[in-house]
């Protein structure tokens, strides 16, 4: 892609681009037991705060495991990667509460190359399974020793060369992060479950669908990806034809920015969820949305977009596009 863009003089689209990490809610292992009476969901660009109501169906109490899993972070990738916070654990600054009371998890991380956990051999030598932050490796600091049982390992892969023609490394593992905690369900009891954290928000200086853009036959396969993953209508890009002009030069200073939310966990339970409600909020008035709404209901308020649906069942994630001035 970043080729493709270069070589039709369009480089800074791609150059300031980051990618979004897919993110949802809490996941529970599937059962019968425990129904979904409701679903508040709220995306905005810097929060995402999601409340539930749970009513256990049976007449006894239920235990589940309540697993709040973070994406993998591939770290030869993670220069490209939005990531929200620079905390090396938490990193989108994840918080939860049970009935209005804070309910701390157990946050488990590991380091992964394929299905072997190179954990312990990162801590022995006291590395960061997720060096971001101020917790970054610098290659040039460690050992010879260690750099060389690293790359044996395979946890340090051969990234080029410096301008002295020295040998430089990335790491060559994938960090696996989850929260975890058992919650118990009383019979006959609604028990409020809410969470929140800041998303990874995917970015861009300019947006491929500006018709300077758009209308470029190299780009055509991303054009029609953005508007099958996004939806996008023709009136929406008419809309966006007023705002931007149809010179090359990206002179509205038009931007882009995209949320992927992982919304299938909420089938897992008895039945579908009774009522469910999602609230974009793109942060103004003035900027344009879309995204696959599906079954959802359409009912505008104020600055933001709700949705609703009733016995609910989700079967498609959200992608969610948002373009205008930042």
């Amino acid at each position: 892609m970043v080729a493709l863009l270069v070589s039709t003089n369009w480089p800074a689209w791609a150059n300031d681009s980051a990618a979004e990490l897919s993110i949802g809610g809490l996941q529970f292992v599937r059962t019968r037991d425990v129904a979904m009476e409701s679903e508040d969901l709220r995306i905005a660009l810097d929060r995402i705060i999601v409340r539930y109501q749970f009513a256990n169906v049976t007449n006894k109490p239920v235990t589940l495991t309540v697993a709040f899993p973070l994406p993998d972070i591939e770290l030869s990738e993670a220069d490209n990667i939005a990531l929200p916070s620079n905390d090396p654990v938490n990193f989108v600054d994840f918080e939860t509460r049970i009935d209005g009371s804070p309910a701390p998890l157990t946050i488990d991380q590991r380091a992964m190359i394929g299905d072997k956990d190179v954990s312990a051999l990162l801590r022995q030598f006291k590395l960061p399974l997720l060096p971001i932050g101020n917790r970054e490796i610098r290659m040039t600091d460690l050992p010879a020793a260690t750099r060389t049982r690293l790359v044996d390992e395979g946890l340090l892969m051969p990234a080029g060369m410096s301008d002295n023609g020295r040998q430089q490394y990335a790491p060559g593992w994938v960090t696996r992060t989850s929260a975890v905690r058992q919650q118990v369900f009383p019979p006959s009891r609604t028990v409020v479950v809410e969470h929140q954290y800041r998303p990874s928000v995917g970015s861009s200086a300019d947006t491929i669908l500006r018709p300077g853009l758009r209308r470029s036959n190299a780009l055509g396969p991303e054009v029609a990806r953005y508007r099958k993953e996004y939806c996008v209508t023709d009136g929406f890009l008419a809309e966006l034809d007023k705002r931007a002009g149809d010179g090359t030069v990206n002179t509205a200073k038009l931007q882009e920015r995209r949320i992927s939310y992982v919304l299938k966990t909420g089938a897992n339970w008895a039945g579908p969820i009774r009522a469910f409600k999602l609230t974009i909020d793109p942060g103004g008035s003035d900027r344009m949305v879309s995204f696959c709404q599906g079954r959802l209901k359409a009912s505008p308020a104020g600055n933001t977009l709700e949705y609703t649906a009733s016995d609910f069942k989700p079967d498609t994630d959200l992608k969610i596009l948002v373009i205008g001035k930042f």
